[in-house]
């Protein structure tokens, strides 16, 4: 005899699908939602931004990290009387 209904096991798993494609939709939507959003403006003047920049002296060879600067695009900090090189990162 055929069963006219679907079993337990078979509804449990439609729920389980449903339930992962709610969290997959949603999931989706929230990331094409944020990259939608505009960038904030940009601090003003003279505040303090974050950034990441590695410097070297050419002359001793010392290192040093720039993580915070007023502006984007800092001047080279001077070691030995000299500027220092950027160091490129590796990626």
């Amino acid at each position: 005899m055929i069963a006219a209904f679907p079993t337990f096991s078979a509804i449990i798993w439609f729920a389980v699908g449903l339930l992962i494609m709610r969290i997959v939709w949603r999931f989706g939507f929230g990331m094409l939602k944020s990259m939608t959003s505009t960038l904030p403006p940009p601090p003003p003047t003279g505040e303090m931004r974050r950034i990441n920049v590695r410097y070297r002296c050419s002359v001793c060879g010392v290192e040093l990290r720039l993580t915070m600067a007023p502006d984007e695009d800092p001047p080279p900090p001077r070691h030995c009387l000299e500027d220092m090189d950027i160091v490129a990162p590796i990626e």
